[in-house]
C-alpha cells in the first residue's frame, strides 16, 4: 500500500497564534482548505498538518483531547537538507516561543533536534546523511 499524501490533524488553542507561530518559521498555509476552524499547515509537496482548533477538532473523536504539554502521543520527524537547516528550523522556533523537549541527538550519520510548538507537539527536525548511514553510521 503507497499514500500520495499525508495529513497530520493536530488540536491546537488559538488559531492566530498558531498561525502566526508556523509562518514565523517559514512555512505557509493552503488557503482552500484554511479558516478560523482549521488551517491546513503546508509541509511539503504532499504533506500537510490540519491545525484545528479544540472545539472544531472534537467533532472528529468520541474521547477528550489529550494536553500535549502533558502527555506525547506522537512525534512528528521533519527531514532537512543539512544539520544546519535543523538548527535554523529548531532556533527559530524557539525564537517564537517553542520549548526544548529534549537536548541534541547526533548519532554521527543521524543529527536530530526537537521543539515543542505553543500547544506543546513536539516536532523533530533531522538531518540523515544517507552515505554515512549506507556505510553502518
Amino acid at each position: 500500500m503507497q499514500h500520495r499524501q499525508m495529513f497530520v490533524n493536530l488540536p491546537i488553542r488559538d488559531m492566530a497564534r498558531s498561525r502566526a507561530f508556523f509562518e514565523a518559521l517559514g512555512y505557509s498555509f493552503n488557503p482552500q482548505f484554511s479558516n478560523d476552524q482549521g488551517a491546513c499547515l503546508v509541509l511539503g509537496e504532499h504533506v500537510f498538518a490540519m491545525l484545528l482548533v479544540h472545539d472544531f477538532f472534537q467533532t472528529f473523536i468520541d474521547r477528550p483531547i489529550g494536553d500535549a504539554t502533558q502527555a506525547a502521543q506522537v512525534l512528528v520527524a521533519l527531514p532537512c537538507a543539512s544539520r544546519d537547516e535543523v538548527d535554523q528550523l529548531v532556533d527559530a522556533a524557539l525564537a517564537e516561543g517553542a520549548t526544548t523537549p529534549r537536548g541534541v541527538q547526533d548519532l554521527g550519520f543521524m543529527y536530530s533536534r526537537a521543539f515543542a510548538d505553543l500547544d506543546g507537539h513536539i516536532w523533530e527536525p533531522f538531518y540523515m546523511d544517507d552515505e554515512a548511514a549506507a556505510q553502518g553510521g
